[in-house]
């Protein structure tokens, strides 16, 4: 696929990140994560310390994270697994990243419910703001992905950018969100429209009486 990620050189990766190591605060994380799972059951722990360590490169490279090859051979040999089996692990879910992305990695929902909603013009605001997929903008600020369903269909379409969702998006709303980015400021999380959550747009239909007139139905609690 043209989009697909671009697996770096083995040999400077190996370079690199071929000393990678826990840093003091991420090696005693690691210890709690171990100890949440019975003896002999430490290799359930290879999600949480997935994350764990690419959020400990994306420190370092001042990105979102990724997972370089003897990252994930240094999880392998702490909780005494196959490193095939924590590759089959980080090539499945979408959340680790096999190759470097910028600083802000947005993954854009393409399955039905966002396409029908207007995913091609969440697609159309990145592209005219330079984002390509499965590229990094030139400043290292964004890489663009698309992935499959994230989970609130209610709210298509939809981005997840790092750790955060943005829903309800319009392509004047995905420009303003890039926009606010790029310049370093931070842009409203969740619903880009006047709702809170997956609610109806405008206020409660149903069960009216159950709202207080100390409640701010926009999320102001």
């Amino acid at each position: 696929m043209a989009d697909a990620v671009h697996i770096p050189d083995e040999a400077e990766t190996r370079a690199r990140w071929g000393n990678f190591a826990w840093t003091a605060d991420n090696a005693e994380q690691a210890k709690k994560v171990i100890a949440r799972y019975p003896a002999g059951r430490q290799q359930s722990a290879v999600m949480p310390l997935l994350d764990l360590a690419q959020r400990q490169v994306g420190a370092e490279t001042q990105t979102q994270g990724w997972l370089p090859v003897p990252v994930m051979e240094y999880i392998a040999d702490q909780l005494d697994m196959p490193y095939m089996r924590v590759y089959e692990v980080a090539t499945f879910y979408t959340m680790y990243n096999l190759a470097p992305v910028g600083r802000y990695h947005v993954q854009v929902c393409g399955t039905t419910p966002c396409m029908l909603r207007g995913s091609d013009d969440v697609f159309s605001a990145c592209k005219n703001k330079g984002l390509v997929k499965g590229g990094t903008t030139p400043d290292g600020l964004f890489t663009l992905t698309e992935v499959e369903c994230l989970g609130a269909c209610a709210n298509a379409p939809m981005v997840q950018i790092n750790d955060d969702n943005f829903e309800d998006l319009t392509y004047d709303s995905m420009s303003a969100i890039l926009d606010d980015l790029a310049s370093g400021k931070q842009p409203k999380i969740g619903p880009q429209i006047q709702r809170q959550t997956s609610c109806p747009e405008g206020g409660p239909t149903t069960l009216k009486e159950m709202v207080s007139e100390n409640h701010d139905y926009r999320g102001q609690w």
